[in-house]
């Protein structure tokens, strides 16, 4: 913060600027640092906060402050304890589901399912080997022969004479080459999922998605009216084998979503990882990794309106059901309201 008076550093009005102008920025770090979702539910409040920071700020404690009279520049530090749940109300009411009547609110029902890895199979790699082998030879070989032969006749005798050369060469070159090739056939490993018994989390996301400005309807309840085209046990089983719905499934649940007249659904999975020991508290630790996804089934072609994931969240406990369950419970919360978050910014009724 700059200032103008010439003597006895930073006034008054200059300190008070710059502390309020430091409480408000603590309010946009912890927005910014909780997604680009609700950095753009700040946005929509930041005069709300602007107007009424003690609404919003609980507690304020100054760290550093700087008053250079050389440049009049003055700064400061500080640590502020905010009050959460006003800032989340005042995001809510500045949000086109909050501003719908109550009996004129969206409807919207969810299918999560908690899963850990069941088993794994992996595959050994195929080797398939080639040598190609050609070899060459060439020669050549020659023979030659030449002799001479004699008679003489002399007192009644005859001898004769003979005499011959043989000459033989030969010449063989031979060369031999040899070529290997081949490939290796790698497959993925294929994994199956157990799924985690977590009715406790159905009142996580009702709580938040209801006070997000939805009228939620639980999934199972929903069931009966869909005329069998929604199946929540047809649902478990395809995140069972892998980590999308199948497309006939999908196509059923919207299919089920229409006839019952719910035009939003709220689904995906946290996969609940292995346990280890916290370094920072010796606790058990244990993380949980989410996707999810709102969907808009009202329109001639469903569309996803918000998306979460993969993120990864992390619980700690005594034991490793307390760490899981305090992880999921995490990974749950933070999953809705970011959804929550980014329907609020599209103006979702």
């Amino acid at each position: 913060m700059t200032y103008t008076a010439l003597f006895g550093g930073a006034p008054t009005e200059a300190k008070t600027k710059a502390l309020t102008d430091a409480r408000v920025k603590a309010v946009e770090t912890y927005y910014a640092e909780a997604g680009e979702a609700e950095s753009e539910n700040f946005d929509a409040i930041r005069e709300k906060v602007l107007a009424n920071p003690d609404r919003y700020i609980l507690d304020t404690t100054v760290l550093n402050e700087e008053d250079r009279t050389d440049t009049k520049t003055y700064s400061v530090t500080v640590r502020v304890t905010l009050n959460v749940a006003q800032l989340r109300n005042a995001v809510k009411s500045n949000s086109a589901t909050a501003a719908t009547p109550k009996g004129e609110k969206s409807k919207l029902t969810f299918l999560f399912v908690s899963r850990t890895v069941d088993s794994t199979t992996s595959y050994d790699d195929r080797v398939y080997k080639r040598v190609d082998r050609s070899v060459k030879a060439s020669g050549n070989s020659s023979e030659s022969q030449n002799g001479t032969e004699g008679e003489s006749v002399a007192s009644a005798k005859i001898s004769t004479n003979a005499s011959v050369n043989r000459k033989a060469s030969v010449n063989l070159q031979s060369s031999a080459t040899s070529e290997t090739g081949g490939s290796v056939t790698r497959r993925a490993s294929a994994s199956t999922w157990r799924l985690i018994p977590s009715a406790n989390l159905n009142s996580v996301f009702t709580g938040v998605f209801g006070k997000g400005g939805f009228k939620v309807l639980e999934a199972g309840f929903v069931e009966p009216y869909t005329h069998g085209k929604l199946r929540v046990a047809n649902v478990e089983n395809d995140y069972k084998s892998g980590n999308d719905l199948k497309t006939q499934t999908l196509q059923d649940v919207v299919a089920g979503l229409k006839m019952a007249q719910i035009p939003y659904l709220a689904f995906g999975t946290l996969d609940v990882g292995l346990a280890d020991k916290d370094p920072a508290t010796g606790l058990m630790r244990v993380a949980v990794t989410v996707n999810a996804k709102i969907l808009d089934a009202s329109s001639a072609i469903p569309e996803n309106v918000a998306t979460v994931g993969p993120v990864q969240y992390a619980g700690v406990g005594a034991t490793e059901d307390e760490a899981r369950t305090n992880a999921l419970k995490s990974a749950a919360n933070s999953a809705a309201r970011e959804l929550i978050s980014q329907v609020t910014n599209v103006g979702l009724k």
